[in-house]
């Protein structure tokens, strides 16, 4: 028994760290891409969008095929008579109505039509437009992935920069108690520092909570649940020193390659099928159709005939100006639509002049702070260092731990904002991969 005790517990112990071991991702920006395009939900619902619209194109297609329809009937008339006189004067001839009971089978064909021919191209369209919709959603998600894993970094930076300032604090506290009970120091000195140590414990507190939230966005992103442990194995300077600014400047912008612009595209391509779907309304439609009936239960007087062939031709005379005012609805749309398209156009690139703008003031911005916080962190070194031989006071030591904490928040948004404006800029021109 007690064998059979440790068996379970060493199994119920693996099962657990495979669990543990399954909840737990460790993801460059690459890999964290990867994992979106694979199990993002949105993603995933605009793959069963094309699958969806493969399935509209058969149908559409199917329309055109051979339709086969099979139909059985049985009919009783309860004993009920035909009561025919053939002379006038003669009695009546009584024939009853006998059950009756068939079998058709009819088979259909479409032989032309105007509609089904537009129908199918506009089946094509919708499918190519809805890959095109898969296209953009996956384009998004991994902006989206991007900037969260980008922003996770900036997070995990800034707890680190706070959590390594409440420890400087510590320790110059620590440091200064001594002093001021031998009297080599005054107690506001003591009391400054406390105040200081404790908002800087509480700013380590606020960036722990935001630390998590930027992963929970992340999490959103990857599409993982909120329970699953995220590891970012790529840091931050390595994400600055391998993006090239100046190089994404100088780019230029094919308004083709951006995803946005070639939806407008494939919608006009439907607004120009819905006018000819129209115009084709005044074209005539034809069709054939064969029938076999086999009568299971026979009359006494059966003239249905066993096979029969034919062929139908609806042809539109008048409709007192029905088609012609839905046709010119068609075009005015279409024309609407081409002037959207043409202010899509110019917004695409008013954008793109701008997104480059941003970049440039982000990438001078970013410089700037980086020169910044360097100076502050060397002016913060020295300062501790005199403020520890007791040649400053500690009003002194808070002020310059401050600054440099501002130089460094400075920083870390600069540079967030720097990798921001690149990303956009790659989703946009439709380089970001």
């Amino acid at each position: 028994m007690r064998r059979k005790q440790i068996i379970i517990f060493f199994m119920i112990s693996l099962i657990g760290q495979v669990a543990i071991a399954q909840e737990r991702l460790s993801l460059d920006l690459d890999a964290a891409k990867e994992y979106a395009l694979k199990f993002n939900k949105n993603i995933k619902n605009s793959g069963l969008a094309v699958e969806k619209s493969q399935e509209q194109l058969w149908e559409a297609i199917s329309a055109g095929l051979p339709q086969v329809d099979a139909t059985t009937d049985y009919s009783n008339s309860l004993g009920a008579e035909i009561s025919i006189q053939f002379a006038e004067g003669q009695p009546a001839t009584q024939i009853p109505i006998d059950p009756t009971s068939s079998f058709n089978l009819r088979v259909g064909q479409l032989l032309f039509n105007a509609n089904y021919l537009i129908g199918i191209k506009t089946a094509k369209l919708y499918q190519k437009l809805s890959e095109k919709n898969q296209v953009k959603t996956e384009r998004d998600i991994i902006s989206q992935v991007v900037e969260s894993y980008y922003l996770a970094l900036i997070s995990d930076e800034t707890l680190e920069i706070l959590q390594g300032n409440v420890s400087n604090l510590q320790e110059v506290y620590e440091k200064t108690e001594p002093l001021v009970e031998f009297g080599m120091m005054e107690k506001v000195d003591l009391d400054q520092l406390s105040v200081q140590l404790n908002s800087s414990k509480n700013a380590v507190k606020s960036a722990e909570r935001q630390f998590e939230m930027s992963k929970n966005m992340l999490r959103l992103q990857l599409g993982v649940s909120s329970e699953t442990e995220l590891e970012l194995t790529e840091s931050l300077s390595e994400i600055l020193n391998r993006e090239n600014s100046s190089k994404l400047e100088g780019e230029g912008f094919d308004i083709n390659e951006n995803i946005d612009f070639q939806l407008v595209e494939a919608q006009e391509e439907l607004q120009e099928k819905q006018v000819d779907m129209q115009k084709a309304n005044y074209l005539p439609s034809l069709a054939g159709y064969y029938s076999f009936t086999h009568k299971l239960l026979k009359p006494n007087f059966d003239m249905t005939p066993n096979h029969m062939v034919g062929v139908q031709m609806s042809i539109p005379i008048f409709s007192s100006g029905e088609r012609r005012a839905k046709v010119r609805q068609a075009e005015i749309d279409l024309e609407s639509f081409k002037n959207e398209k043409s202010l899509r156009e110019d917004q695409l690139q008013v954008q793109f002049k701008q997104l480059s703008f941003n970049l440039k003031n982000a990438t001078e911005n970013y410089e700037n702070q980086r020169n910044n916080v360097e100076v502050s962190r060397e002016v913060f070194q020295n300062l501790k260092q005199k403020f520890d031989q007791g040649m400053i006071s500690s009003l002194e030591l808070t002020s310059a731990d401050n600054n440099y904490l501002k130089a460094e928040s400075d920083y870390l948004q600069a540079a967030f904002e720097l990798l921001q404006a690149q990303n956009e800029l790659k989703t946009l021109t439709g380089t970001l991969r």
